[in-house]
């Protein structure tokens, strides 16, 4: 029998991080979620209660605990990436950020990026931005995740990996509103507004996202890695998807200049290589063969 795991999940208290909880807990783990407590974790779970951005009250709620791997859903700004890298060194034998497909928002790719678009070792970082400032960091998700990423690089002693996540579709719990934002037009019949030309992007269905952090955490291989499924999708297939759920009819579509565009309608090629994790050996789907299993699930019984 293999040994239990000790696995930490920062944050993680809903959408794919319930689910990685869940498949962890199952596979016989013994998982501790610390989040700020807002939230109970999943039944099974030992809870911590802290705010990760207090560096001595995070020490003092992990105690003297080690762990095989942290899973760290929150990490956002290079300075939280920090107070990580002194923390966790020497405290965990694997750490794995969650990262998103918003590192390459500032790419204009033709082609679906690969890794090395983004080397987080060429990052430069800027602890004093005005991190801490939500407009900011709204503003600057993406600089924000590639910085957090560029620290880790930097970290001796700290085995880490990225997981730069392609958007995420699925699930009663998608909290986002995305997919409703096309179902409430669609029923109104409200133009969906889109640019001139809505280019494709890469997704992922939330539970196979947890199953790769899963898997991701079983791993030894380090760096960034892209999660998407196999397949590109344009805000028109999204718009047939969810029409097709409703019933209703075609959508109708509004050609904008401006940067005020639906959800997933998007200026630029969003679309990630995914042949890393395929060489490491993740199995991924096809976007197009659960689309409407997401849309379903999303939008409810009653769409």
């Amino acid at each position: 029998m293999n040994k239990a795991r000790e696995v930490l999940v920062i944050g993680g208290n809903r959408y794919f991080g319930r689910r990685l909880i869940a498949r962890s807990l199952a596979a016989g783990d013994r998982v501790t979620v610390l989040n700020r407590g807002s939230t109970p974790p999943p039944p099974g779970a030992i809870a911590l209660t802290a705010d990760r951005n207090d560096e001595r009250a995070l020490t003092g709620a992990l105690g003297g605990r080690t762990f095989d791997v942290v899973v760290d859903q929150v990490c956002y700004t290079p300075r939280q990436a920090e107070i990580a890298r002194r923390v966790f060194a020497g405290r965990t034998g694997r750490y794995v950020m969650t990262s998103t497909v918003e590192v390459y928002a500032h790419l204009d790719s033709p082609a679906p990026v690969p890794e090395s678009a983004v080397d987080p070792r060429a990052v430069v970082v800027d602890t004093t931005l005005p991190w801490d400032d939500p407009a900011f960091l709204e503003e600057h998700y993406g600089e924000g995740k590639r910085q957090a990423e560029a620290v880790l690089a930097a970290a001796p002693g700290l085995p880490y990996a990225s997981v730069r996540v392609a958007h995420v579709l699925g699930g009663a719990d998608d909290f986002t509103g995305r997919l409703a934002h096309y179902a409430e037009r669609l029923r109104t019949g409200t133009p969906v507004a889109v640019p001139p030309v809505a280019q494709p992007a890469t997704y992922i269905h939330v539970e196979e996202i947890a199953g790769f952090l899963y898997w991701a955490a079983g791993q030894d291989f380090t760096g960034p890695v892209n999660a998407a499924s196999h397949g590109e999708l344009t805000v028109g297939e999204l718009c047939t998807a969810v029409a097709a759920r409703l019933g209703t009819g075609e959508p109708v579509y509004e050609v904008t200049e401006g940067p005020e565009v639906s959800p997933f309608a998007f200026h630029r090629h969003y679309a990630m290589d995914n042949s890393r994790a395929v060489r490491l050996g993740f199995a991924f789907g096809d976007v197009r063969q659960w689309l409407p299993q997401a849309v379903a699930e999303t939008l409810g019984k009653d769409a």
